[in-house]
């Protein structure tokens, strides 16, 4: 099994490769695909993920 790849984009997204367990803050998981992005701006309307936000900036 491979490890996940988690890249951070200059002003913008975290983008997760691979298989992780995403969780709220209660332990709830959060269903998501393979390859995901997580909000690095606190503007997504569709949080944890990225909605694309942080290019109306």
């Amino acid at each position: 099994m491979s490890l996940p790849k988690i890249m951070r984009k200059t002003s913008g997204p975290i983008v997760v490769v691979g298989e992780v367990d995403l969780t709220d803050e209660a332990g709830n998981p959060i269903e998501h695909n393979p390859r995901f992005s997580l909000c690095g701006c606190g503007k997504s309307d569709n949080m944890p993920f990225c909605d694309g936000a942080h290019k109306e900036e």
